[in-house]
């Protein structure tokens, strides 16, 4: 017959009590022993008899050592958890008060649309109306201050048009003067051709003929 389950409760019995505990106690070192050479991993065991007498383990050189690494571990993860929660209350406050002004800023916008203005009283009223006075002034400003910068972009370019056209009057005189100036110079084969005497007519010859008849009273009265 196999052995039976044994209850989990305290052993009465001092010396039953005691064999338990060697036992299980040694069986407890050997299971750390083996997982930490088939894991490669650090452990340690601490036991306290109930007499008070300490038995231990550590897969390091020290249990000291084991010790620390735990306590470091443990102050990192409860400050971890205290930042945490920390953080989540700060996000959360904030969250309230983003929510609180988006809610004013709903309800003030509403109230320039003259919605919700009913339940406002004498004082918020006046309130209201002077910041609506108050932003009908700057639009009023600021569409004074387009017009006049529209004003000048087109002086700007007017001005630009209008040195266009000046250089463009400029050019065309420049272009008609040089057309003028072509028609003046006489050809390079006109100048080149000799002088021939026949080719011109005596002076005399081109008088008219009164000339000719007036020379013949003349010489008859002489004679």
């Amino acid at each position: 017959m196999g052995r039976g389950k044994i209850e989990i409760k305290r052993i009465e019995n001092t010396t039953n009590r005691q064999v338990t505990f060697c036992k299980r106690r040694n069986g407890l070192l050997k299971k750390a022993f083996e997982l930490s050479v088939l894991c490669d991993a650090e452990v340690g065991l601490v036991v306290f008899s109930s007499r008070g007498k300490m038995y231990e383990y550590s897969s390091q050189q020290s249990m000291k050592k084991t010790i620390e690494k735990y306590k470091k571990n443990t102050a990192d993860n409860n400050h971890g958890g205290a930042i945490t929660e920390a953080n989540t209350q700060f996000w959360q406050q904030e969250a309230a008060k983003l929510r609180q002004q988006i809610d004013i800023l709903t309800n003030s916008n509403k109230n320039l649309l003259g919605q919700g203005i009913s339940d406002l009283n004498q004082k918020d009223l006046k309130q209201l109306e002077a910041k609506i006075d108050k932003a009908h002034s700057r639009v009023r400003k600021r569409k004074e201050e387009k017009c006049v910068e529209e004003i000048e972009r087109l002086q700007r370019k007017e001005h630009q048009l209008h040195e266009a056209n000046q250089y463009l009057r400029v050019k065309i005189m420049e272009s008609q003067s040089n057309q003028n100036m072509n028609m003046m110079v006489p050809h390079p084969e006109y100048d080149a051709l000799p002088f021939d005497s026949r080719n011109y007519m005596h002076a005399n010859l081109m008088l008219p003929a009164h000339h000719y008849a007036r020379q013949e009273l003349t010489a008859l009265h002489l004679g």
